[in-house]
């Protein structure tokens, strides 16, 4: 007798093309504002995703502003306290900090989900090896709740309250081939 097909996972779309450009855009607002302008601010995104999403809030916040606003990328790979399960050859980015460096600079640290805080730990963990910011702002796009360290983000895109079975993925045109913010409930495993 064959196996029933288990259903497959469901997706609905949280935020599309255009609603993520609002959300960035009030985003990069948001930074100027806490920063009181621009001056001694520097964007750091979170490999892979982040880093695409510090970029448009870059580009938001240079055409509003009107002057160049360093940014780079952290690769917290080296950093993660689950090294030792990613398995044995983890795929190890580059870090690329502006030239400017980051001290005594307020530091936008960029990232894509907050989950259970263990990303967001291990990039300061890596920005403090670099120098010592002034400050520290976590901006995501998206919340998703579910912590497991103390960490709360600063700035925050949108708020989803996903359960354990949900997934939110962010896709950006540079990794997936479109922009959006989508939820994915897993099918339940078939017995």
């Amino acid at each position: 007798m064959p196996q029933p097909t288990p259903p497959d996972d469901s997706r609905v779309t949280l935020l599309d093309a255009d609603a993520v450009d609002r959300v960035l855009a009030r985003m990069a607002r948001e930074i100027v504002e806490r920063n009181e302008g621009t001056e001694g601010l520097v964007l750091l995104g979170i490999r892979r995703r982040g880093v695409e999403l510090a970029e448009r809030i870059r580009s938001s916040m240079e055409a509003e502003e009107g002057r160049a606003i360093p940014a780079g990328a952290l690769d917290i790979t080296l950093y993660r306290d689950d090294l030792g399960t990613v398995g044995p050859r983890p795929i190890i980015g580059e870090s690329d900090l502006p030239l400017e460096g980051v001290d005594d600079r307020t530091v936008v640290i960029i990232d894509d989900v907050l989950f259970t805080g263990r990303t967001s730990r291990a990039a300061m963990n890596e920005l403090m090896d670099w120098g010592r910011p002034r400050r520290i702002l976590l901006c995501v796009l998206v919340d998703r709740g579910g912590r497991e360290l103390p960490i709360q983000p600063d700035i925050v895109g949108r708020q989803v309250g996903a359960l354990p079975n949900q997934i939110v993925e962010v896709l950006v045109p540079e990794e997936d081939g479109r922009l959006a913010v989508e939820l994915i409930t897993r099918a339940p495993e078939a017995r």
